[in-house]
């Protein structure tokens, strides 16, 4: 039976952070041999060997025989037991939800994608996600009390630490991630969804970059940032609010209650509002007829876009150019390695990362932005239920 060393993490038990160290460097590193890990934490090999023993005992890590090697003792190597726990993600997007099953080795193995639901602020929208979450855990084939953590990724002003969401669930003084646990019965904790998209990126498809810009262009506008290899919060968890940096020259008012907000012009929301804007002023487009019944999605605008769709490949080029301009300047700020587009709208492909590139030759300093890659997200439609998978492994593991 697998105890939960995982428990002694809250006293600073000395042997259990060692323990978690080393099921990290599994986690970036791979499987490796003992002495790989004993230079990595630079500590003696008999320490390493009695730690791997312990963590195998308790059925976290497997021993998965002698290494190939090009000459030579080959020495055994080490990695994580995927059995040893599983964890659910869950990516709210505005219109749907994706939902994934990931087990302890970061392995994806169950998913439902475009589970229909629509993002309001009422307890009834609330007690749908949760039977839509409870569904899918009653269909897994595996021993439920081995799922160890369930990921919420959710839009707007998240505290992961403390559980809240201030833009959406809201309803009293008990944080979100309490009242989900105790309509689940699992562990559950939630984190912004661009922030998520940044981790999952991060942890899943870079090449040791450890400072990237997650780009989230949805129906919404956000940022995710890795900072020197560390998932940036702020102060009170409140980061990455990109969408509402007051930029605009407009009288549109925001969701949030303010004008001149970034969202209102670099936006899947403002496509939107720029297409139905123009189609009202005598504009035609492969989907009038849609807007005209007030029932066009954003997947309707993108399969207009990758279909030569004139008037939503203009209103994109405008939403991206305006968007370049703007990260620009945070390429300015933060000189980063890698800046990632992600979100529903970034499917599009070079119809949105090229006029984000051509506006950031045109804005930023040629010196600060000349070793920073700008490409889209290599993880597709699977990084928001990525990162949640993710995160959930993390926390669980006190590692962020």
């Amino acid at each position: 039976m697998i105890k939960n060393f995982i428990s002694e993490l809250e006293s600073g038990n000395k042997n259990a952070l060692y323990l978690r160290n080393i099921i990290e460097h599994l986690i970036l590193k791979g499987d490796l041999s003992i002495s790989d890990i004993a230079k990595e934490m630079d500590m003696s090999v008999p320490t390493i060997t009695k730690l791997i023993g312990r963590l195998i005992d308790e059925g976290y890590v497997l021993d998965y025989g002698k290494q190939e090697t090009s000459g030579g003792r080959r020495p055994n190597v080490y990695g994580l037991n995927p059995e040893a726990c599983y964890f659910v993600g869950v990516d709210i997007r505005h219109f749907s939800i994706h939902i994934a099953l990931a087990n302890f080795k970061g392995e994806v193995i169950k998913t439902k994608r475009n589970i229909p639901f629509v993002l309001e602020n009422t307890p009834q929208c609330l007690d749908q996600l949760c039977f839509i979450i409870s569904s899918f855990i009653d269909k897994v084939s595996i021993a439920k009390e081995k799922i160890k953590n369930v990921a919420i990724n959710i839009s707007g002003r998240v505290n992961s630490e403390s559980g809240y969401s201030y833009s959406f669930f809201y309803f009293d003084e008990k944080p979100m991630a309490q009242t989900i646990e105790e309509k689940l019965g699992y562990t559950v904790s939630i984190e912004n969804d661009s922030r998520a998209m940044a981790y999952g990126e991060y942890m899943c498809d870079t090449n040791g970059e450890k400072n990237l810009l997650f780009i989230n262009v949805s129906w919404g506008l956000g940022i995710g940032m890795i900072l020197n290899g560390q998932l940036y919060y702020g102060k009170s968890g409140f980061s990455g609010e990109f969408g509402h940096y007051p930029a605009a020259d407009n009288e549109i008012l925001c969701h949030c209650g303010k004008k001149g907000c970034l969202e209102t012009e670099a936006s899947g929301q403002a496509i939107y509002r720029m297409m139905k804007d123009k189609i009202e002023n005598g504009s035609s487009t492969s989907v009038e007829e849609k807007f005209r019944q007030n029932i066009v999605t954003m997947d309707d605008i993108v399969h207009a876009i990758l279909h030569d769709d004139v008037l939503s490949i203009e209103s994109m080029e405008h939403v991206g150019f305006y968007l370049g301009k703007h990260l620009a300047g945070l390429i300015n700020i933060f000189n980063p390695e890698l800046v990632v587009i992600g979100g529903d709208l970034s499917v599009v492909g070079d119809y949105l990362v090229l006029p984000i590139r051509s506006a950031i030759r045109k804005y930023s300093l040629n010196l600060v932005n000349k070793d920073t890659i700008v490409r889209a997200t290599k993880l597709g439609d699977d990084v928001g239920i990525m990162g949640a998978c993710m995160l959930a492994r993390s926390k669980m593991l006190k590692l962020i």
